[in-house]
């Protein structure tokens, strides 16, 4: 199902690597001498908090590229599972509290 995609998915999950890296740097930094902007910050924090999970679901994409359609069945399902309980206020705070 992924097989074409394997490039892509490549490609988009070294640059969300990249892009995560960036802004825990940023954070990181903000959290001395805290010099972002509050809209910066909170755009930073979504990020965080949502970014490593973007960068899991394309990197298991291009991993389940490889592998037969049954896993990339399942891996897909537990992506949903994911994203539909995010929508949850009560697992999204849960979820910020582990992270954060």
């Amino acid at each position: 199902m992924f097989k074409s995609f394997e490039k892509v998915f490549d490609i988009i999950g070294e640059i969300l690597a990249v892009l995560l890296v960036i802004v825990y740097a940023l954070l990181i930094i903000n959290s001395n001498f805290n010099f972002l902007p509050d809209s910066v910050y909170n755009v930073f924090e979504v990020i965080r908090a949502y970014g490593s999970l973007v960068l899991v679901g394309v990197v298991g994409c291009e991993a389940m590229s490889k592998r037969n359609f049954l896993f990339q069945i399942i891996f897909l399902a537990l992506c949903a599972l994911i994203v539909v309980f995010l929508f949850f206020p009560d697992t999204y705070s849960q979820f910020v509290n582990i992270v954060g």
